[in-house]
């Protein structure tokens, strides 16, 4: 009987330990970047088109941007990109007719 308890007790001590050192695995701390448009379109399945600084910045300076906060007013007045229009996420459809239909609708959320 002693035997089949000290068998238990050493299975389970074996069994922590591998779960314990499984916690402390170190993980990569961010993905890889998607390095083309294809790979940005294949990484978000909601179907948004993601764009990089580098055409945001292009998009600004060329003036066919027109930019979004969709965060609240406190994070707005914290601090936002200069020329983009607060509209929190939650009423964004109460003024889709406010949205030019001929620039690129940037939203951005940090």
């Amino acid at each position: 009987m002693h035997l089949k308890v000290f068998y238990f007790a050493t299975i389970l001590a074996a069994a922590m330990l591998v779960a314990c050192n499984a916690v402390d695995m170190p993980v990569a701390s961010t993905p890889p970047k998607p390095t083309s448009s294809a790979d940005l379109q294949a990484a978000n399945p909601d179907g948004a088109r993601r764009i990089t600084i580098e055409e945001f910045e292009a998009l600004m300076k060329e003036g066919k941007a027109f930019v979004v906060d969709v965060r609240n007013q406190a994070a707005y007045d914290l601090g936002h990109i200069p020329g983009a229009r607060l509209i929190p996420a939650g009423d964004i459809l109460n003024h889709l007719d406010e949205l030019p239909r001929d620039k690129t609708i940037v939203t951005y959320c940090s």
